[in-house]
């Protein structure tokens, strides 16, 4: 498989074009265990597309923490089954629908813009209805841990990406950026630092197990 060793922009910005046909909606995912620092390659790619391309994060498909306390996983929160995999492949399916051209292709509601929920973190909570997506935006960029997760209702995902793109950093740096992301969100120190330990590191060798699967791996500089 490609790798990709700097975080240099222009070449995936590049390639990132080279997937759009006219009329036809396309979805680019970018995957990684958690900290890798999917959102923000994404944001910086949608960017640098200059409109031709929207960002729909995967972390929108959150269980609420009022499920997740009724389910008695609040305490695994990021793990595989704290997510509506099947609500957000469903999305997927919709947004791959939509030709770009003002027709449809399968779906009824084809030349509509589609809305997705996405996630705040300063409420650690999904917010419905907060990515539109118009129906003339021809590539659509998601991210999230489990674009290449094979097991259980994400199966179908990686089969609904032109191209899944893996993030891949050292983990010492990975482990501190997470650590510090939690702080900065409200969490004690050592709070986070055991958090990070047990659920985020839990989750993050279930993400590394799907790399094989991405079309290329991109190794950001290390900071």
């Amino acid at each position: 498989m490609p790798t990709m060793d700097t975080y240099d922009l222009a070449p995936l910005a590049a390639r990132a074009r080279a997937l759009i046909v006219p009329g036809h909606r396309r979805i680019l995912g970018i995957a990684g265990p958690p900290g890798a620092g999917k959102s923000t390659l994404a944001a910086a790619l949608v960017e640098a597309l200059e409109g031709t391309a929207v960002l729909v994060p995967m972390d929108g498909f959150h269980l609420a923490g009022t499920e997740l306390a009724r389910l008695g996983r609040a305490a695994r929160k990021g793990a595989p089954d704290t997510f509506d995999a099947a609500g957000y492949a469903a999305l997927l399916r919709r947004l791959r629908a939509t030709r770009t051209d003002g027709g449809t292709g399968s779906a009824p509601s084809g030349g509509e813009t589609v809305y997705a929920p996405a996630f705040d973190r300063a409420l650690e909570e999904p917010i419905a209805g907060s990515v539109a997506v118009d129906p003339a935006t021809p590539l659509v960029v998601t991210e999230g841990n489990y674009l290449l997760h094979d097991d259980g209702p994400w199966a179908p995902v990686r089969g609904l990406l032109d191209e899944v793109w893996y993030l891949e950093i050292d983990p010492g740096v990975r482990v501190r950026r997470l650590v510090d992301r939690h702080v900065r969100f409200g969490r004690p120190r050592p709070d986070a630092e055991q958090w990070v330990a047990g659920s985020d590191e839990a989750n993050a060798r279930l993400v590394e197990a799907g790399r094989d699967r991405a079309d290329l791996v991109v190794r950001p500089l290390q900071r």
